[in-house]
């Protein structure tokens, strides 16, 4: 399985948009009750932390679902070179999100919308943060889940996203903050031809997998020897796992290869007595 990982981290994490029900009344009220979280602004350091923790790069498009006044946007870009998108319902944060963006001078690569998180088209992000609600973050899993392509990290500050577990957890010293890391995980569930080039003959497996969002359980079904899956793990369009020969449980190979749709495929290590030069292997799903 894909471990979940605890890190203390020195840094407070935060994204710069809406933040959660400690948010002042006095400034609560100033804005429209259509609002789902209360805004209130993240100092810069904590904004650029967040987007040291998700990797941003100048190849990213970062989405920043409630942008308040743009700062993570217009960080993304200023900073890391990325392409950015930042949303807010309110038009007083979008004035002053498109006013940071000109004094920085980065309007050529961000871009502020005032629009509703749940109308935003989301799949051509290849980050995505957030600091909403527990509540929210439930909404928009689905589409988290569904719109975005495999490998694109997901940021949350606080709040987690229910029972999909966060591949990194950060806890904040001093700050009280916790800050969730996610890849969207491929789509594996089902049944799958599994083929593997060894020199003496192909073997040949069909194969279960079982998935919960990036936790997969495989399972030998019918053809070939008999074989057992171990520590299989799934991160992003990345897949790995261990094949071992029932009848001689020193007989392992570690398979290590990438999803596309339908299809898998890599390279597979033998490890203990097997044949240690590299196998190429493939896998083709057969239903679901």
């Amino acid at each position: 399985m894909f471990p979940v990982r605890r890190i203390a981290a020195g840094l407070a994490l935060c994204a710069a948009a809406f933040c959660g029900p400690t948010a002042a009344a006095s400034e609560d009220l100033q804005y429209p009750r259509n609002l789902d979280v209360p805004y209130v602004p993240t100092n810069q350091p904590t904004v650029e932390a967040m987007l040291r923790v998700a990797g941003v790069g100048p190849a990213d498009y970062v989405i920043d679902l409630g942008s308040g006044d743009g700062r993570i946007p217009v960080t993304a870009a200023q900073r890391y070179g990325a392409r950015a998108l930042g949303v807010d319902l309110n038009p007083r944060r979008v004035a002053e999100a498109n006013e940071r963006a000109l004094a920085a001078g980065v309007t050529d690569r961000v871009t502020f919308r005032q629009q509703n998180i749940f109308d935003t088209p989301i799949a051509e992000a290849t980050v995505v943060t957030l600091y909403l609600l527990p509540d929210v973050n439930l909404k928009l899993r689905p589409r988290l889940l569904s719109e975005l392509r495999p490998g694109t990290r997901v940021v949350s500050h606080d709040f987690t996203m229910g029972e999909w577990q966060a591949d990194l957890t950060l806890s904040v010293r001093g700050r009280g903050s916790t800050v969730y890391f996610w890849v969207i995980p491929a789509r594996v569930a089902g049944r799958w031809s599994l083929r593997l080039a060894h020199p003496q003959g192909e073997q040949r497996h069909e194969v279960a997998v079982k998935q919960a969002f990036q936790e997969i359980d495989l399972a030998h079904t019918a053809g070939g020897k008999g074989v057992l899956f171990n520590d299989a793990r799934l991160e992003g369009e990345r897949i790995g796992f261990t094949l071992v020969d029932e009848r001689d449980p020193g007989t392992r190979y570690r398979f290590e290869g990438r999803v596309q749709g339908d299809t898998m495929e890599g390279v597979a290590h033998g490890e203990g007595r097997a044949l240690r030069q590299p196998l190429n292997w493939r896998a083709v799903r057969s239903g679901g």
